[in-house]
């Protein structure tokens, strides 16, 4: 792997490392300064290995979702939501038709008809219909992120845990201590299972590193 490529890497772990104890310190200044750095951060990582266009897309869209949703007002999530949606169709397009497991599309589907049903009476009346929209994208991204192997099943699965975590917190629903930490956690994770399965799959192991 080329200098450029571990010293881009090594900066996207600080700038999680700092999110993350910043989350759990309550330092809020140091989350507002972290967070945005992130997905750029990875973003170059993945271009300076060759990555597709539709990987940094998916990437720099994560990276707009996270800008607006340090946002607490109502449009701001719903824009936030939005540019997560398309990144998760940039996501789906790069996936191509490549085999997944039918038993797999069926757990996914008794979780996203489960989890909706449960969140439901609980959303804001305004929110409950771009949730359900968004959560059967995000789901299709999940499932269809295994068709690129076991890194990047992992990774769509704990994006959708992240995003599910989120939709509790919106349905006021009981929430673990430092509820925002396990957000960012499993939403970091995520993303760079994503993409170094993706990078992986399309360059082999030569090229990539976990």
């Amino acid at each position: 792997m080329k200098t450029s490529s571990r010293a881009l890497l090594a900066a996207f772990a600080v700038a999680a490392a700092v999110d993350l104890v910043s989350l759990l310190a309550g330092a809020e200044l140091g989350h507002q300064i972290a967070k945005p750095l992130l997905m750029p951060l990875l973003a170059a990582y993945a271009v300076t290995l060759g990555a597709p266009r539709l990987l940094t897309a998916a990437l720099l869209l994560g990276w707009g979702g996270d800008v607006l949703l340090l946002s607490d007002a109502d449009w701001a999530f719903l824009a936030g939501m939005g540019s997560f949606a398309a990144g998760h169709v940039c996501y789906l397009v790069l996936f191509g038709r490549r085999r997944t497991s039918p038993a797999l599309g069926a757990l996914y589907a008794a979780a996203l008809v489960g989890t909706v049903a449960l969140l439901w009476p609980d959303l804001p009346a305004e929110l409950r219909i771009p949730v359900a929209g968004y959560s059967l994208l995000l789901t299709a991204m999940a499932y269809r992120s295994s068709a690129l192997g076991l890194l990047a099943g992992l990774g769509g699965a704990l994006f959708l845990l992240s995003d599910t975590l989120i939709a509790t917190g919106v349905a006021e629903w009981p929430q673990l201590p430092a509820p925002d930490f396990w957000v960012m956690l499993t939403y970091v994770a995520a993303q760079y299972l994503l993409t170094a399965g993706a990078l992986r799959a399309m360059y082999g192991e030569r090229r990539t590193t976990v």
